[in-house]
């Protein structure tokens, strides 16, 4: 059987993850250990978990490319939260006998319920007329209504699915654009079908939800920008590299777009120098999407189910190449 000595749980920023699963259950003689500073460089992340022959990672905060699996020389088993990660060479990590193992997934209406809190405010500027009346300041910005309004989402899938259901109950006219839409889907939603095209030149707000793949990387770059109205919201609970963060940036400070909601961003946790920390008509969030006690209660109890399972030498959910 697969001897479990030490787990290296990562991420664990608000420092909960030892209260989503029962820990206590792992092989006696355990060692864990919980990181809540990110691991940020590739040296960073091997000096700190060489020693662990399991490792749980959030989603895909910390990257494990060959590179680094190659030199965490005790790594047996890495689980993922969530089915799937991006951030994970499996096809390197089963040439070096890693178990990759992933849990169910978890986040999906907590990112949509999300997207649509980023939606009101930047809609609404409540985060600037929550700072300006605690300084003194009484209604200093104009609101725009959302019925009536186009809503255009950029991925039908279960997460755009329910943020348009509720566009639909808002009385906004949803419209909706894939590479592989489902138009009888769209349709059975209340949601119209439409070309990339029309939904970035009509819409007032344009919302994301697609996974990142080579195909959608870059999805919105310059030229989509330069479609959109220049009084358009444009919301990412999705993935950074889905957006041309330069020339988001760019659009913004030009004036030539209306503002942008992120909860996602290329470098995670976002530097306190960062230009989007000043960037104009913004909201931003640390990647909220999923971060939900349900979540994680999901995440971890499944990963602590992995990693038993592995322990029984009877992986489960194992990711392949």
């Amino acid at each position: 059987m697969p001897e479990i000595r030490r787990v290296a749980i990562l991420d664990d920023y608000q420092h909960t993850a030892h209260r989503h699963a029962d820990w206590d259950s792992l092989p006696e003689g355990t060692r864990l250990a919980y990181f809540s500073e990110h691991l940020g460089s590739a040296e960073e992340v091997i000096a700190a978990l060489e020693p662990f022959d399991v490792v749980v990672a959030m989603r895909e905060r910390t990257p494990f490319p060959a590179e680094v699996l190659d030199q965490l020389p005790n790594l047996r088993l890495l689980v993922t939260t969530g089915p799937a990660n991006a951030a994970i060479d499996t096809a390197a990590a089963a040439q070096l006998g890693i178990v990759v193992s992933g849990t169910r997934a978890a986040g999906l209406t907590s990112t949509a319920e999300l997207t649509w809190g980023l939606l009101h405010a930047l809609s609404r500027s409540l985060p600037a007329e929550d700072h300006n009346l605690r300084e003194g300041a009484w209604q200093t910005t104009v609101g725009r209504d959302l019925h009536g309004a186009r809503l255009g989402v950029i991925g039908l899938g279960s997460v755009g699915s329910q943020v348009a259901r509720v566009g639909v109950a808002f009385g906004m006219d949803v419209v909706a654009w894939s590479s592989h839409l489902d138009t009888g889907h769209a349709e059975a939603l209340g949601v119209t079908p439409v070309s990339k095209r029309e939904l970035l030149t009509t819409s007032d707000v344009v919302t994301l939800h697609v996974r990142l793949s080579p195909r959608t990387t870059g999805l919105i770059g310059p030229d989509e920008l330069a479609l959109m109205r220049p009084d358009a919201l444009l919301i990412n609970t999705s993935r950074a590299p889905v957006v041309d963060e330069r020339a988001l940036l760019a659009a913004l400070h030009a004036g030539t777009l209306g503002g942008a909601a992120l909860d996602v961003h290329l470098t995670e946790p976002l530097p306190i120098d960062s230009p989007w920390c000043d960037a104009p008509r913004t909201v931003l969030t640390p990647h909220l999407g999923y971060v939900t006690a349900g979540a994680y209660e999901t995440f971890y109890r499944d990963a602590l189910a992995d990693i038993l399972a592995y322990a029984a030498d009877k992986p489960i959910r194992v990711l392949t190449p």
